[in-house]
């Protein structure tokens, strides 16, 4: 669903899921890790609770040069090639798998939207938690210049696999929706995956934004433990249900851009697997 090829059997196109994930991945962090690590500072580090996002640009930049915007990069770097590859694996096999009545059952008031497009998302989110949660909690540690342990790195495990399974079945349904009802732009080689990926991204972090707000206070150790309600609400409380929303523009920026261009990246690759015959 994530191209316009022919597709194989289900575990070929798992596998080509794991290989053009790879290179997803590792334009997603190329392109988008300064926002990133700004995001990160806007919503777990002290000294940056009230800095906007061009002031903590700045004065990580002005403190640390270049490589403070990419400090932490290396862990999701070889993480975003790992769990994007389970990702985009997880999800088209379970998609091509599901090419069934079952599967291609469409949903009520949905405008199309089958069930295997939802089926999808959960296994790719679930997937990409189980690689991911130990990588973001050394990145998030080495953003905030703080220490980390081994025996954490299955820390906010059960909000990262919530924040996922949410986030990549808003952008796979997304994806779906422009395939289907605008498959004219998705068909062209760099715009259409280009203005699909960012939309798509975009639209699923704005769902999912707050979960994200959370999971780095928890895998920051920011403030005193507690649960992930209890921290939402004292965040409403001390600066309102917009506080919720805290780092929204660098991380909608990173977004948009990244997986626009990690999409061009992907939709290329996928050709490639076609003209090299190995769907057939």
């Amino acid at each position: 669903m994530t191209h316009n090829e022919k597709r194989a059997v289900w575990w070929k196109e798992g596998l080509f899921g794991l290989g053009t994930g790879v290179m997803y991945g590792f334009t997603s962090v190329a392109v988008g890790q300064p926002w990133d690590t700004v995001k990160t500072k806007m919503q777990a580090q002290k000294g940056f609770e009230d800095a906007g996002m061009l002031k903590t640009f700045a004065k990580t930049f002005r403190e640390h040069g270049v490589t403070g915007l990419y400090r932490g990069a290396l862990p999701p770097l070889f993480g975003s090639m790992l769990f994007r590859s389970v990702q985009f694996g997880a999800y088209e096999a379970a998609y091509t798998y599901l090419n069934n009545d079952l599967g291609r059952c469409v949903l009520p008031l949905t405008g199309g939207l089958q069930l295997r497009v939802i089926v999808g998302g959960l296994f790719a989110g679930i997937a990409r938690a189980t690689i991911e949660t130990p990588l973001e909690y050394v990145k998030i540690s080495r953003q905030l210049q703080r220490s980390w342990r081994l025996r954490d790195l299955y820390r906010g495990y059960s909000i990262t696999c919530f924040r996922n399974v949410a986030l990549l079945t808003t952008f796979f349904i997304m994806v779906d929706t422009g395939k289907r009802n605008a498959g004219a732009l998705f068909s062209s080689p760099v715009l259409g995956p280009f203005v699909t990926g960012g939309f798509a991204s975009t639209a699923a972090w704005l769902v999912i934004w707050p979960l994200e707000f959370m999971k780095s206070q928890v895998q920051g150790h920011y403030g005193p433990e507690a649960s992930i309600l209890s921290r939402m609400r004292a965040v409403v409380v001390e600066r309102g249900i917009l506080g919720l929303y805290r780092g929204l523009a660098p991380g909608i920026i990173r977004s948009f851009i990244a997986n626009g261009a990690s999409m061009i990246v992907m939709h290329y690759a996928q050709r490639k697997v076609t003209e090299w015959g190995l769907r057939d």
